[in-house]
């Protein structure tokens, strides 16, 4: 698989956890908001990193880190993410994994066997208005639910989140995505911010906590547990 780098300590990746962020390359899906387009397209120039390097920086750090969490790209594109999440679990580390849900089966597969303590999944937008935030018309968004349906339901621990792009996301989108993920354990609403590595973002922008706060409330009768997340 495709390791492109590894943030040595976050505070903020893996909540509640001293951790580390390993990027894996390449992604599915197109967003134009996406803020590590060196990382989601192909032909852009990025670092990399073999598996072993990984394995022997989180060895070397044992006793100082506590998790680590897994953020691409799209990790569950790698058919091999799993040998690499066994190794980092064998060493006592807890792992969360990000994910846009488009592999249901794969991430039934880790979950199931025990490899991931956390998973965060993109909730990208409200489900009729998914192709555009994707970048892929025609996009079929049915893997998606089923993974979401497949956290809310299997007793793992996990989060979903929303990234509020300004010029991509209304109050419709906040609706739409109160009425599919009603009753989710964790729901977070994240402030979009430009990191000068964005796959399209002429037109995109932020939100103002005010605009924030009200999307909150528009979710918050059928998911309680919704917070705002950057402000």
């Amino acid at each position: 698989m495709f390791i492109a780098g590894i943030q040595k300590l976050t505070l903020l990746d893996y909540p509640g956890r001293v951790a580390c962020t390993v990027f894996t390359a390449g992604c599915d899906l197109r967003c134009p908001f996406c803020h590590n387009a060196s990382l989601a397209l192909p032909g852009r120039p990025r670092d990399s990193m073999e598996a072993d390097e990984v394995l022997a920086f989180l060895k070397k750090r044992a006793g100082v880190l506590d998790g680590v969490a897994v953020t691409g790209g799209e990790p569950l594109l790698h058919p091999g993410l799993a040998g690499l999440l066994g190794e980092i679990k064998a060493l006592g580390y807890a792992v969360k994994l990000d994910t846009n849900g488009t592999f249901p089966f794969r991430l039934r597969e880790i979950v199931g066997a025990g490899l991931v303590d956390r998973v965060a999944m993109d909730i990208k937008a409200a489900p009729e208005n998914y192709a555009g935030l994707v970048g892929l018309p025609g996009f079929d968004i049915a893997p998606v639910r089923e993974s979401a349906e497949y956290l809310m339901g299997c007793g793992a621990d996990y989060e979903f989140r929303t990234t509020a792009v300004k010029g991509l996301h209304t109050d419709a989108d906040f609706e739409g995505i109160a009425d599919w993920i009603a009753g989710a354990k964790e729901y977070y609403i994240q402030e979009f911010k430009d990191s000068g590595d964005l796959i399209a973002g002429e037109g995109l922008g932020g939100f103002t906590a005010g605009e924030m706060a009200r999307f909150a409330d528009i979710v918050r009768p059928k998911v309680p547990s919704v917070r705002l997340r950057g402000i």
